[in-house]
């Protein structure tokens, strides 16, 4: 998603706080972008520490904001980590370090915080609650001066080990991601195949391969736009091929948020059929979720994880079962069928994230909880 300043909106910079991401820069986390933004706005970011190397490919626009505060620290131990951010901090002013995520993150911040003589907190987002050990976890959680949870899913998996984390759901750019003219909506057009769009990492949990099978099975002219890599690119590829639908199905790649307003503008329907995978990680609130109800396009996904905290079925959106390839199909066609429901959905989707999700709100009360926290 592209970045809004949130400069001049409070009045934010008495706290100084240095923080700690995992791999940096990621294309898929646009959220800390737009946080780590927002700091550096309000003049709070006193630095960047990544434990390891990010994507190497294709960038946000606005990751070169950020270069000047960004170090990567040497691969080794979370106290070895911690003592080199410290050495690297020199006699810069810090009042508190902020992990980005509950694992690795979060047990360098502690450690780097520890030797400062300062507060920690962390934030989560989706499956790293779970790389950490329970009792580590709790631990970790009474230890810190603040816990911030983008989603009610993730600050469960918080409560369950005693926690209390704060839900902050990260925003979204209601100027950039803003509904398509209506000549280009679904209907519009008659004669027009459906055009459906998925957004994602092409890993299990994305549940593409299920949007795939149910393409196959759909009785309506279609075309799917896959925005994303990941290690099952080649699978499904196959698999599109094997259901004899390749020939309707596009593999985009990534994608920068810079350019992921214009194919939102040329989808008709988007679709995230996510899933627990084998190893229990899920979607914690993707962003493609928020990103397609602020372009005003209706949305089938899978109701599973933090999802139905966004889309209402029948509301802001249609919801299926995990797995359920028939939900899909139904569902789809229950759009394609009719385009004035559909419209119905992408307006109140779109008035949904007005309320909720708007990105300068939501940055100011991440940045309210840290200028707190860090007191």
């Amino acid at each position: 998603m592209s970045q809004q300043s949130t400069s001049g909106a409070a009045p934010y910079g008495t706290r100084r706080v240095a923080v700690v991401v995992s791999g940096w820069p990621r294309l898929s986390e646009s959220f800390a972008l737009n946080e780590l933004l927002a700091m550096q706005d309000a003049g709070m970011l006193a630095g960047i520490f990544a434990t390891k190397r990010g994507d190497a490919a294709a960038q946000h626009p606005a990751v070169a904001r950020l270069e000047p505060f960004v170090h990567h620290l040497t691969d080794g131990a979370a106290d070895d980590q911690a003592a080199e951010m410290v050495g690297l901090l020199g006699d810069a002013r810090v009042d508190g370090v902020h992990g980005y995520f509950a694992h690795r993150p979060a047990a360098v911040a502690r450690g780097a915080a520890g030797l400062l003589g300062v507060p920690f907190g962390f934030s989560v987002h989706a499956k790293d609650p779970r790389k950490v050990e329970p009792d580590e976890l709790a631990d970790r959680s009474r230890a810190a001066a603040c816990i911030v949870a983008c989603n009610g899913d993730v600050a469960e998996q918080l409560r369950f080990v005693g926690a209390h984390p704060i839900l902050v759901p990260h925003g979204v750019d209601l100027t950039s991601f803003a509904p398509t003219c209506a000549d280009h909506r679904l209907g519009a057009e008659p004669g027009t195949p459906l055009q459906l769009l998925a957004v994602g990492r092409l890993v299990e949990k994305k549940g593409f391969v299920h949007l795939l099978e149910a393409g196959a099975q759909l009785s309506i002219d279609w075309r799917l736009r896959f925005v994303g890599d990941g290690p099952l690119e080649d699978e499904l590829r196959v698999t599109a091929d094997r259901l004899g639908i390749a020939d309707r199905v596009e593999f985009l790649g990534s994608r920068t948020h810079a350019e992921l307003p214009e194919l939102y503008r040329r989808a008709h329907v988007v679709v995230v059929p996510s899933v627990v995978d084998s190893q229990g990680d899920r979607d914690g609130l993707p962003n493609v979720v928020l990103e397609a109800m602020a372009s005003g396009l209706p949305i089938v996904a899978s109701d599973v994880a933090a999802i139905p905290s966004a889309i209402e079925h029948d509301e802001t959106g249609l919801l299926v079962a995990p797995h359920d390839v028939d939900g899909l199909v139904a569902a789809i066609e229950r759009l394609a069928a009719d385009p004035r429901f559909a419209a119905q959905l992408a307006d109140r989707a779109r008035r949904r994230v007005e309320d909720r999700f708007g990105l300068p709100s939501c940055t100011r009360r991440f940045l309210t909880i840290l200028e707190t926290a860090y007191a």
